[in-house]
């Protein structure tokens, strides 16, 4: 399982969990842009097969959003 970070969790969180969660990447190692939007951090994961961690109860509207949002 990938582990994608958001950015208010600490970095020094991957160091921790690399041997249990291989892959895993905090926010600020990617290339997108500081600070990383939801829906930019979202689409990075989606593209990239990650699954979000993050203290950000804005995402939760915003993934409310995303899914319930027609597909076109």
């Amino acid at each position: 399982m990938k582990l994608l970070f958001d950015d208010n969790i600490s970095y020094r969180i991957v160091k921790k969990l690399a041997e249990i969660f291989p892959g895993c990447l905090h926010v600020s190692r990617t290339n997108l842009p500081v600070p990383a939007s939801d829906r930019g951090i979202w689409e990075y994961a989606r593209q990239n097969s990650y699954l979000i961690i993050t203290f950000d109860e804005d995402f939760k509207d915003f993934l409310t959003y995303m899914v319930l949002l027609p597909k076109s």
